[in-house]
């Protein structure tokens, strides 16, 4: 038998390049989760300590009671924005939000791509160069007609002035354009018509285009600050971003700011948009990138 002990194993040479990537990557991972750690240590120590000390390293034992203050104590005049209530605004913002562009998005498409319409080009087109006007631009229009129409302090006057979307529209605009020529005449022959078509072949087919559209609205919409301040006044309906910022601003007479309350309903704002993500990512991926139908 061949005696191997002495035999000397060669060293896997240093790959300075993937070390290098590794070292970025890093290096970027800690640029942005240090200061979401210290938003987190905020939430641990007591306002009075924060405003003395800044954030720091330290990790303090009033995590419970920032947590319990932030969901269920209530502030304002009329003590209805609690972080309960403004989380399940936010939520309903976000959901609703969603759903409407998808909805209306996917109707749009479906029309420019499967009726002959004279002027579909153009109106596609029309609808495209929307993406160019921000909402800060139409915002007091929309304002003003949100207002005659007595949708202020509502979940409609909340949703619907902005579910009309022009990048929901191009995304399934391109999908259906992809979708075979010859299932469309499938479905003719079957003596499916157009709404039997829509919901029971498009609809399915599209399930990883809803999934990431899902996503890219329902962060969108959760994270509106400037539409819910305008259009809700009444406590009740203020969403966990506008409720944030009125937390941080109360700094008259002798009040403290209550950062530990505030970081805290941060930290959960934070939670649902990150779970979405982690839900739909892999049909997230699949809908921006695979073309076969």
């Amino acid at each position: 038998m061949t005696d191997t002990t002495h035999i000397p194993i060669a060293k896997r040479p240093l790959k300075w390049g993937r070390i290098m990537d590794h070292s970025i990557l890093i290096l970027g991972s800690l640029f942005m989760l240090v200061p979401l750690l210290m938003v987190l240590q905020t939430t641990t120590t007591t306002d009075i300590e924060t405003i003395k000390n800044g954030p720091g390293l330290l990790i303090g034992d009033q995590f419970d009671d920032n947590f319990m203050a932030a969901m269920f104590k209530a502030s304002g005049f009329s003590g209805e924005n609690t972080g309960m209530r403004m989380l399940m605004n936010s939520m309903i913002l976000g959901i609703g939000f969603a759903v409407g562009k998808i909805v209306i998005g996917m109707m749009a498409a479906y029309a420019l791509v499967y009726f002959r319409l004279r002027f579909a080009t153009f109106a596609f087109w029309l609808i495209f160069t929307t993406l160019l006007l921000p909402l800060e631009v139409r915002i007091l229009p929309s304002y003003e007609i949100a207002q005659q129409l007595g949708l202020l302090n509502t979940y409609t006057g909340l949703i619907v002035p902005l579910i009309a979307s022009a990048t929901a529209t191009f995304f399934f605009r391109q999908f259906f354009r992809s979708v075979p020529e010859e299932l469309v005449e499938a479905a003719r022959i079957d003596g499916a018509g157009p709404v039997k078509f829509f919901i029971d072949i498009l609809v399915p087919l599209s399930q990883t285009m809803i999934a990431a559209m899902f996503i890219i609205m329902f962060v969108f919409g959760w994270n509106q600050y400037l539409w819910p301040t305008m259009v809700t006044t009444e406590e009740g309906m203020y969403t966990l971003v506008r409720g944030i910022k009125q937390i941080t601003q109360d700094l008259e007479g002798t009040n403290v700011p209550e950062y530990g309350r505030a970081n805290m309903l941060a930290l959960i704002a934070i939670l649902p948009p990150v779970l979405v993500v982690i839900f739909f990512q892999s049909w997230f991926v699949k809908g921006l990138t695979e073309s076969d139908k």
